[in-house]
Parts: structure tokens; sequence; C-alpha cells
């Protein structure tokens, strides 16, 4: 089984990411990482390699940093890289980056594709599915589980009141959940490796993608500070019982 997995580098993960004076995020010249959610992703393909053969491979979008993220994991085990990068691509927005990624997995040999949920820079919770739809195939999205079933996968769907069971032919993109494995750390025999494992670097033109393939349809056009919450309220006496609950029925929660 090949498994692609989508990786993406995302600034300042442990503290608050820079705004430029476009209101784009500075990505480069920062410190950075592989998304967390990503690792997850990585781990996955891991499994399902090690259990049936074939490679990981994993593809990014991003500037010459970028390089960040697809090192890490190529340490975590996966056999090799992708990495489009192009002055172009400042400012993409979530189609842009779909058609983007989408065009580069479709030169790749896959027979699933995965995904986080949402990335931490962005959390818009959209490109994996509007990905899958430019590459023609289902997907199955908040996995908390994957596994192989048949020529297909058995995946637990993520839900409010617990989860549901899909199935799911393959080729295919899942997106998983935050908590669906436990990531394996990179030894320092995996870190060595990656430095010697191939990573591709494409550019629009590689990908036969025009300036108006990757013109963004969306921009951010101004950033405000969200209010501070107000204060919480520290009920006590013998009437405590009785304020909680028509605090709870004004918040209709009862």
């Amino acid at each position: 089984m090949d498994v692609v997995v989508c990786v993406k580098y995302v600034p300042e993960p442990e503290g608050t990411p820079k705004l430029g004076p476009d209101n784009l995020l500075v990505r480069e010249g920062v410190n950075g990482a592989l998304d967390a959610g990503d690792e997850v992703g990585v781990e996955l393909a891991l499994q399902l390699v090690e259990a049936q053969g074939g490679e990981v491979t994993v593809v990014s979008m991003g500037p010459d940093d970028a390089t960040t993220a697809v090192q890490r994991a190529l340490a975590m085990g996966a056999h090799r890289g992708v990495l489009v990068t192009d002055p172009r691509l400042k400012g993409a927005d979530t189609l842009v980056t779909a058609r983007v990624l989408a065009a580069a997995i479709s030169k790749q040999r896959f027979d699933l594709v995965v995904a986080g949920v949402e990335s931490a820079d962005g959390y818009t919770g959209t490109m994996p599915v509007t990905m899958a739809e430019l590459l023609d195939l289902p997907s199955a999205t908040i996995a908390r589980k994957v596994e192989l079933d048949g020529d297909g996968l058995r995946v637990e769907r993520q839900t409010d009141a617990g989860y549901d069971v899909l199935t799911c032919p393959l080729p295919a993109v899942v997106t998983l959940t935050l908590g669906a494995n436990e990531p394996r750390y990179p030894s320092l025999k995996g870190i060595m490796q990656a430095k010697r494992k191939p990573v591709d670097r494409l550019s629009l033109d590689d990908l036969g993608l025009t300036d108006a393939d990757v013109t963004p349809t969306q921009r951010v056009t101004g950033v405000e500070a969200a209010p501070p919450k107000p204060g919480g309220q520290i009920v006590e006496g013998d009437d405590g019982v009785a304020r909680i609950a028509d605090l709870l029925a004004e918040a209709k929660v009862i």
C-alpha cells in the first residue's frame, strides 16, 4: 500500500504567530514545525505500510522553511517528500492550497491520502475535502480510527455523541483527529537517514498550474483582537444550588 500524507509547516506552534502588514502570517524567518495534527497522519501511514508494504510520501506546500516539516516526517520514517514552493503562492487561500496539493498528489503513486482535520494556523477544516473533490476521490473525515477492510477502509468517524462506523473504497482521502494515535518520536538514526531521503521540489510550472489557477478568491482585510471574556461568578451560601439552577436556565442549558 502506498500512502500520501499532506503535511504543513506552521509558524510558532507553541507561541503566538506574527502577522505581516498584509495581514498574512509571517512564515519565513520564524520558528516553526510540522503541524502536530499531521504527525498523526504520518503515524497512520507508517503503520499501514509496515503492515502491508509500500511507501509513505509526504507532500507539502510552503516557503523554503517548510522543508523543516518535510524533514520531520522523513525522520519519523516516511520514505520520500515533495515540497511545492513558489513565490506566487504567498497568500494562497484554501481553494488554491487544495488545487496545488491535488496537482502534486496526482503525480504520485498512492492508494490512500491522509490529512489532518484542520491545520493549527488556519482552522478552516475544508481543505482536505476540497482536495478530495478535485482528485475525484471519496473522503472520510474526522476519523478517530482507520483500518483496512478487504479492498477498502473501515473508519470510525468521531461525532458529538460517540462515533459512526463507515466503510470507504480505495483510493480515498481520510482526515484524522488529533488523538487518533500516538505519533512516534524520531530516533537519532531516523534523523540521520532523513537527510539522505529524496525530496522533490516542485514549482507551479512543474505542476502545470497558471497564475489564474492560484489567484486567491479570499483575502484578509483586517484583524482585530478578540474581546476579553467577562469574569465568572462565585456562588456561595445556602441558596447556591438554586442560584446555579437559575444561571443554567438563563443560559438555556436546562
